[in-house]
């Protein structure tokens, strides 16, 4: 059966958010956000490309860090507003050099940091 991007759900300013998970072990990685041509590109070529909402423009993953998310599937929830992008991470994937975005836990109502990934 072939995928039409226009059958997912996105919000009132086109976006859908993407969360990357990895590929070897099922670590959450990040969360972006894509537009519909951002879908098209990513399965075009199998980089993952986001939209980045703060420069209006697209991103590919690892373009200037070389930190690139190579695409190995991509799911739809059950809604068809969120996708999960399982992907073969190369290098960190959070800016800070850490492995993940989600570095910050909070237990009893107190922060701890993960360390940064060297």
């Amino acid at each position: 059966m072939s995928f039409d991007p226009a059958t997912l759900v996105y919000d009132s300013n086109g976006l859908i958010p993407c969360i990357a998970q990895a590929e070897e072990d099922g670590a959450v990685l990040m969360m972006a956000w894509m537009t519909m041509d951002a879908v098209k590109i990513t399965l075009e070529t199998r980089r993952v490309t986001y939209w980045s909402r703060s420069r209006k423009a697209f991103w590919i993953k690892g373009e200037t860090s070389g930190h690139v998310q190579e695409l190995v599937d991509l799911r739809v929830d059950c809604d068809r507003d969120c996708l999960l992008a399982i992907v073969r991470q190369s290098g960190p994937a959070c800016h800070t050099k850490r492995r993940s975005c989600f570095y910050t836990s909070v237990v009893d109502g107190e922060t701890e940091l993960m360390k940064p990934m060297l």
